[in-house]
């Protein structure tokens, strides 16, 4: 189980920033995540990979990198991490 006490509201703005500036093929090669499936983290008008965000804003908070398979993405896994961090993640839209 991993524990999210480091990560920050600060680590994930963070971590939107980093995948603005990088782009998400770039995001996902190097924090080796893949896009979204099934929920998106909305943020002042752009839609995000919530598991590829949260994941890089642990890795800014501890050092640490995690796999894709380290965590769960969906209700009880980064969009309820991100939502306790004050962050609005919804079903994705087909």
């Amino acid at each position: 189980m991993i524990a999210w006490d480091p990560v920050t509201r600060a680590h994930v703005l963070r971590a939107i920033e980093d995948y603005d500036r990088l782009g998400p093929d770039r995001v996902f090669a190097e924090h080796g995540f893949a896009p979204t499936t099934t929920y998106e983290l909305a943020w002042e008008n752009r839609l995000y990979p919530p598991k590829a965000i949260l994941g890089t804003a642990y890795e800014f908070a501890t050092g640490a990198r995690l796999a894709s398979g380290d965590f769960e993405g969906g209700r009880s896994g980064a969009v309820k991490v991100l939502g306790l961090l004050g962050f609005t993640v919804r079903p994705k839209q087909k």
